[in-house]
């Protein structure tokens, strides 16, 4: 295994994927390159550089090359086998993002762009939902626009995706590499894939076969270099009870384990402003998790995975779940979090007038309203929700990798300004998504460099970590029966209250010799909800609480999630 080079941090069965050409665009922006002075900055790139900042990425004498290199924060046990040990671009976005080319969306392209930039993304997906409408002219028609967005927005990395009707399942994003075949290659995923336009959504046999089939497609473009990658992750996975195991399971062994394309599921879903209660709120619930088992549903899911936990998907938020489940199999499975924007809370803007969607593939532009809209549920990109992927330069092909490699943290209401987790032993280190590989009974530590938030977020106060709970499992092998959604081994196994407010905390767990294969990975809470977990005090002393449909109001129930990093003696 490689320690100093962001392609080589490998988990379990991850194979050493191809590293693409950057093309070209992997000059820092300005708001991270320390050589453009403050005042020549843009105010959209000036409150990008104080997030920085207040991240502890970038210090008055850092050059560029020294915010890429984490130097500050890197410890002297990174640089091993020779290799100059290097941090990563910690790069937040959102890959979950709705416009006027989706029958249920409203803003323009450029809208979305501009609102996630205001908000600290610096990776965008524009994810318009599969539909006829949109296989027929929509994936042309937005396709300007995003080119548009990217030209204004040169801060910002915003790829053309969709939001695929899996068969036989939920929704998920799609999302490839830009380039000359980008509209090509989703148009022609979207006719031959998606659910809606195939009318395969029902649960069957042939409808499961046809969503591998997808997968397999986007593989091969990748391979015949169609398009530079592609990826796939799972959208709102519980919300319907639709996604049942073995599909999940079917998806992320769909293509070469060398350079899969299903990759992971949102930890989080997006509208979590429908948790608002009234009577300045939609009274909805988080992420719209108010659903009942249906005829599609996976029958073994139990009625509370249907709701949310702390805003969290039960998949992810119940520990010894199904998300652990995964990670037990020794294969890699990641967590996002993201908005799924559409109509923003307590915004103005309308629908404009006149146009026809089935016959433009759109929605005339919005307009002013006149009014507060207190009726809907979602956030602009980066208003609520993070995806921080830890990427090694500033380019579309790093940001894929880097959410391929599962270098990724979520968290809710700017909870927290940066996370470096490493996990050491035997002169080797690992970080999020990668395997450490030492000789069984090496000693093995796990430390976390968390900086706390050290200004208000988006909601007005500075929001307070109270805790932190490491969680570990043992990677027990492939399951004998794909519909296992449960992992007996994984449980907290220690807290860390945080007794701090400003500035940086250290948190070491050291896990003793380890003589089996196992992974750990954190997340933390304000401390102001929470309830044992599904599996028990034994497992989960302190949880997420599940949410209340009607009361559930987003910025009273702050948590952050970390992907694992395992450690694989031999």
């Amino acid at each position: 295994m490689g320690h100093g080079h962001a392609h080589h941090h490998h988990g379990p069965g991850q194979g050493h994927h191809h590293g693409h050409d950057h093309e070209g665009d992997g000059a820092l922006p300005a708001a991270f390159d320390t050589s453009v002075p403050d005042e020549a900055l843009n105010p959209e790139q000036r409150s990008r550089r104080s997030l920085l900042r207040r991240a502890g990425l970038l210090g008055a004498g850092l050059t560029a090359a020294g915010v890429l290199g984490r130097t500050a924060t890197t410890p002297a046990y990174a640089a091993t086998d020779g290799r100059r040990g290097k941090g990563f671009l910690w790069l937040a976005g959102d890959h979950h993002i709705h416009t006027q080319y989706s029958s249920d969306g409203k803003y323009r392209v450029v809208d979305q762009v501009r609102q996630g930039a205001r908000h600290g993304m610096d990776w965008l997906v524009i994810t318009d939902h599969g539909s006829a409408t949109h296989a027929k002219i929509g994936v042309e028609k937005v396709n300007p626009d995003i080119k548009e967005a990217r030209s204004a927005h040169e801060d910002t990395l915003v790829f053309q995706g969709l939001e695929w009707n899996i068969p036989g399942a939920e929704h998920g994003t799609v999302f490839v590499h830009p380039g000359s075949n980008e509209v090509s290659v989703l148009k022609q995923f979207e006719t031959d894939y998606d659910g809606s336009v195939k009318g395969a959504s029902d649960s069957t046999p042939a409808n499961e076969a046809l969503a591998v089939a997808g997968l397999a497609f986007l593989g091969e473009q990748v391979r015949r270099r169609k398009v530079k990658d592609a990826l796939m992750l799972a959208n709102h996975p519980a919300r319907r009870g639709v996604d049942s195991p073995h599909e999940i399971r079917a998806w992320r062994d769909a293509t070469d384990p060398g350079h899969r394309i299903a990759v992971g599921f949102e930890g989080a879903p997006g509208h979590q402003a429908a948790g608002l209660p009234a009577p300045l709120g939609p009274a909805r619930a988080r992420g719209i998790y108010d659903n009942n088992p249906s005829a599609n549903s996976f029958p073994g899911y139990p009625p509370e995975s249907y709701r949310t936990w702390g805003g969290f998907d039960w998949m992810t938020a119940t520990v010894g779940g199904l998300w652990d489940s995964l990670l037990a199999e020794g294969k890699p499975w990641w967590i996002t979090a993201n908005s799924d924007s559409h109509q923003v809370y307590a915004d103005t803007a309308v629908r404009g007038p006149g146009g026809d969607f089935t016959a433009d593939g759109r929605y005339a532009d919005p307009v002013y309203g006149g009014r507060i809209d207190i009726t809907q549920g979602d956030y602009w990109p980066g208003q609520y929700s993070r995806t921080h992927v830890g990427a090694d330069g500033f380019s579309y092909a790093a940001v894929m990798d880097g959410i391929r490699a599962g270098r990724i943290w979520v968290d809710h209401g700017q909870l927290l300004d940066g996370l470096d987790v490493r996990v050491t032993g035997g002169g080797r280190w690992a970080t999020l998504g990668g395997a450490l590989h030492v000789k069984k009974g090496t000693a093995v530590t796990l430390t976390a460099d968390i900086a706390l938030a050290g200004g208000p977020n988006q909601a007005g106060f500075v929001p307070g970590l109270a805790r932190v709970d490491v969680i570990q499992g043992d990677v027990t092998g492939p399951v004998a029966d794909p519909d296992t959604f449960t992992a007996p081994t994984a449980r907290v196994v220690t807290s860390y209250d945080v007794n701090k407010s400003a500035g940086t905390v250290r948190l070491t767990h050291h896990l003793g010799r380890v003589d089996r294969p196992l992974y750990v990975r954190l997340r933390g809470t304000d401390g102001n909800r929470s309830a044992v977990g599904a599996m028990g005090a034994a497992v989960d002393p302190a949880g997420p609480a599940i949410d209340v449909v009607g009361d559930a109001d987003p910025w009273l129930d702050l948590w952050f999630y970390s992907n694992p990093v395992w450690i694989l003696p031999s």
